[in-house]
Parts: structure tokens; sequence; C-alpha cells
């Protein structure tokens, strides 16, 4: 028999907005040990983050070679990122100290070098969330239908899916922590990155989730809104509104 799931073994993950961002050889300083990306992003002392190779055309995989002193795959600390600028610095470490960048690497037009935050990382003052999936539907009845004993049916065809959801946080007084930084995030300029790993049933094997063991939802999203409740009673919370910005990944069956 199946097993029913209980809210108690969700969760929610988060990756910042404004934390993913594409450069090329040009951008990369090798005397000063410097990355020089977007302007204006999100990026924080301390955020991990990752760098690959992209295809800006199609947004896969792409051709090229990273930085000598970086490797793909492998997650750094951001040191420093100055938003006016661009201009970044990581460590191997968190706290750590600069990389050491011994050349600028190969990456030909369409391709480009990406940095962005690592992976989702778990809120953890989230009261609740929700998250609904809609789908549109045309109406295509046709004209001239022949009468008769019953009224006709419409006919339709199926449309556009699209979704919204919400997530209930508390404010703590720590600016590290996710739940501010999602708050913050709402009117973050770029929303490029924000991404929320809905669990659904989370499973923690040896102090890590076992994402093979457990059902979750993956979403790339636009943050909406954000609606603050204070009163003499009750912690203080944010409720935060997003939008999917792409479609969802669903992974709702364990192995």
């Amino acid at each position: 028999m199946a097993t029913v799931l209980s809210g108690t073994s969700g969760a929610l993950y988060y990756s910042p907005a404004g934390t993913s961002a594409a450069f090329g050889e040009a951008n990369v300083d090798v005397a000063n040990d410097e990355i020089t990306v977007a302007t204006y992003l999100n990026f924080k002392a301390g955020d991990p983050v990752k760098f690959s190779v992209v295809d800006t055309e199609t947004g896969g995989t792409g051709t090229g070679t990273l930085p000598a002193g970086i490797t793909a795959g492998t997650t750094y600390y951001v040191i420093s990122y100055t938003a006016s600028t661009g201009v970044m610095q990581v460590s191997a470490t968190a706290g750590g100290s600069t990389i050491t960048i011994t050349d600028d690497g190969t990456a030909v037009a369409p391709n480009a070098f990406r940095v962005a935050y690592a992976a989702p990382a778990v809120v953890g003052s989230v009261r609740e969330w929700n998250f609904e999936i809609t789908r549109a539907e045309i109406d295509v009845t046709t004209i001239g239908q022949a009468i008769g004993q019953y009224a006709p049916f419409r006919s339709y065809i199926t449309g556009y899916a699209d979704g919204s959801g919400s997530a209930t946080v508390y404010t703590t007084d720590d600016d590290s922590n996710l739940s501010n930084r999602m708050i913050e995030d709402v009117i973050q300029r770029s929303q490029t990155g924000a991404t929320m790993k809905l669990y659904i049933d989370r499973v923690v094997s040896g102090g890590t989730v076992d994402d093979t063991s457990s059902r979750s939802i993956t979403v790339p999203v636009i943050l909406t809104s954000a609606s603050l409740n204070v009163n003499p009673d009750d912690g203080q919370t944010v409720e935060i509104s997003f939008r999917p910005s792409s479609a969802p990944t669903f992974d709702l069956s364990q192995s």
C-alpha cells in the first residue's frame, strides 16, 4: 500500500536571484586574479559558486577551456564582488585566499564561461510553501454544427502551462540568512539564477539530502512580491510570492 506523505518531511531550498552570469576571455584578469562579470548582480562574500563553459545560443554545455586555476564542477567561494564594476574574486575555501589564475582560458563565441550559485541551499526559517500549476485551454468550437436532441459541447485543445506559488518565511536578525535574502531579492533587478527546490518528502542520510530517495520540484523563479506581517503575539513573517520563469523539473519518484 502506498504511503501518504506528511508535510513535516518537506523543505524549501533556494538559490538567490542575480547569482548567475556569463563572461568571456577578455573578462579574465590574470595579473590580479580577478574576473569581471555583469554589473549590479547579487553575489555576496561567502557565496558558494561553480564555473562552467556554456553555449550562449542553446544554454547547454559549451566547448572551451576554463581559465587555468579554475576547475569545472568545483565549489569556490566569493571573496568579493563589486556591483558597480562587476569585478569578482573567489577562493577555494570559505574565507580563504584568492585563487591564482594563470591564463584566461578559451571560449570562442557562441561559447562563454559561466559562474553561478553552486546549488540551492536550505532556508531554515520557512513556515510553509505552496505551488500551484495551471494549464490554459483554447476554445476551438466551430459554428454551423448540426442540431440534434442534445446541446452540442464546446471543443477545447490544451494551451500553455503556468504556475504560481508562495512561501511564508520568518524574518531574523541575521543578514546572511537565506530567508532575509529572499525578501531582499524581490526587488533585485536581475532575477537570473533564482531557483527554488521544493521538497515534498525530504530524506536525509548521513547529514546530507538523499535526492534519490526524496521527492521534489525544482523551479526557476521570478520573485514577485513580499507581504510582511508584524504583530505583538507571533514571530514576524513575510509571504514571498513567485512564479516560474521556465518549466519546473519534477522528481516525484523514489529509487
